[in-house]
């Protein structure tokens, strides 16, 4: 939502929806200003669902929503949030792109919830702008748009564009909204009503740390598997790994299948295929290039990883 909204209330806010787009996100987005309303006595906040033709629109649950509108009946918004989840670009028709860009004429704040900004890049209306999507979308998003500046925070937002990574990250957004506009005792409030243990700030952490993904303590064994995730398009050797890691080759094969179960071979390779796999999944970069990306030097080096590990080809695996 936008900064510096100065209008009457109810201050009218648009949720865009695609196909497939995320439940999570949306609910998330929405019922803190519901329950602030309610809790204050009075409308602040008012919402309007829209969709390409103004038709229901299934979510990728298969929960299925009613819109209110069909954006060509929609002329002036103050913010519009596009919701989506899989595929978003794949719902970018002209029709959209040209209604996007007349409300971005007429001083519309947009914004995306979770994968929202992979269709608002797409139609032009980013450049310049620092956003943040899901943890797992960022590296699809980062090579498919290099120019655009990314962060991995829960939200950004700025005089007008904003994001957010999605799932509860939209929550923090709208209690940050209410705050700003209606008194942090009302986001308060409301983030007690929704039991949510506290406000969290868009700096904090989208994951949890990798301690505790890890399920250790141990933080040799940390240190190498932040190296590894930090260096998938161009692997480090596993000599560099334990060198960096404080430890010997032989000391950190111990260390990783004593507490990971696997080789660090094994480890290092299952993450460039698991990225790779969702570069399939959400870019359409060829299959060269999604290796590169991932740190194979040729087409069939990566193809036989990928089908070792997936059971198909990743071209067989795009087109399933």
């Amino acid at each position: 939502m936008r900064l510096d909204y100065s209008g009457p209330t109810p201050e009218p806010v648009g949720f865009l929806l695609l196909p497939r787009f995320s439940m999570m996100a949306f609910f998330s987005a929405i019922e803190p200003l519901r329950i602030a309303n309610r809790i204050s006595g009075r409308p602040l906040f008012e919402w309007t669902l829209i969709s390409e033709d103004g038709g229901p629109v299934t979510a990728s649950n298969g929960m299925t929503l009613l819109a209110d509108q069909a954006i060509e009946a929609v002329h002036h918004l103050p913010s519009l949030a596009v919701c989506s989840g899989f595929d978003p670009e794949r719902y970018l028709s002209r029709a959209l792109m040209r209604w996007l860009h007349r409300l971005d004429a007429a001083g519309c704040a947009l914004g995306g919830l979770d994968t929202g900004c992979f269709l608002l890049a797409a139609a032009g209306l980013l450049d310049g702008e620092r956003v943040t999507l899901h943890w797992e979308s960022l590296p699809a998003f980062h090579e498919r748009f290099p120019a655009i500046a990314t962060s991995d925070e829960l939200f950004e937002r700025g005089a007008r564009r904003f994001s957010c990574a999605g799932g509860a990250a939209a929550m923090d957004m709208a209690l940050d909204v209410i705050a700003r506009r209606h008194g942090q005792r009302l986001a308060i409030d409301v983030s007690e009503q929704l039991v949510h243990e506290r406000m969290r700030t868009r700096h904090d952490q989208q994951r949890m740390s990798l301690a505790r993904r890890l399920d250790t303590h141990n933080a040799r064994l940390v240190e190498a598997v932040d190296l590894m995730e930090r260096h998938l398009e161009t692997p480090l050797t596993l000599a560099e790994v334990a060198r960096r890691s404080g430890v010997s080759l032989r000391q950190l094969q111990r260390l990783f299948e004593r507490e990971l179960g696997r080789s660090p071979r094994d480890w290092y390779l299952a993450l460039r295929l698991e990225r790779a796999r969702h570069l399939l999944e959400e870019t359409d970069l060829d299959v060269l290039a999604v290796g590169l990306a991932c740190g194979f030097t040729s087409s069939s080096s990566f193809s036989r990883a990928f089908r070792q590990c997936f059971g198909a080809s990743p071209r067989e695996f795009r087109r399933g």
